[in-house]
């Protein structure tokens, strides 16, 4: 199910792209945060904690929407119109090949990577230098 549901201005030109090889559309003049994001529920998977993102700021300060193209280009997404024929990856080509993620496959997370939402969801708060208070 998409993160984001389109309310208004449908009657734009479409546009068609690839998220992780799963045909898409799009309207001219999005950005690619909105996307992928009125197709899938993540906008990438982190190359950290494999986990699901979804952009920050919305403005292109906080470096969590940068997502590459198949051909290995790094982009903005938060700041970069989809174009026709983009192919992007949400997540690197190794993870897609472990795990099988597509632009259909939810959240895209390893099986490890739920072990490490459940401990970050945890009641305790984490204090900022790692150690619980």
């Amino acid at each position: 199910m998409p993160l984001l549901i389109r309310l208004a201005e449908h009657a734009r030109a479409t546009v068609d792209f690839e998220i992780d090889g799963q045909a898409c559309r799009a309207l001219q003049g999005d950005t690619l945060l909105t996307a992928i994001l009125t197709q899938t529920e993540r906008l990438r998977v982190s190359e950290f904690e494999h986990r699901a993102r979804a952009g920050f700021c919305l403005m292109g300060a906080c470096q969590d929407c940068w997502i590459d193209t198949e051909a290995g280009e790094r982009l903005r997404a938060c700041s970069t119109f989809v174009e026709p024929g983009m192919r992007i990856r949400t997540m690197p080509i190794t993870d897609a090949a472990e795990t099988g993620a597509g632009a259909s496959h939810g959240a895209g997370e390893r099986p490890d990577a739920v072990a490490n939402a459940t401990d970050a969801i945890s009641a305790e708060p984490v204090l900022l230098d790692g150690g619980r208070s």
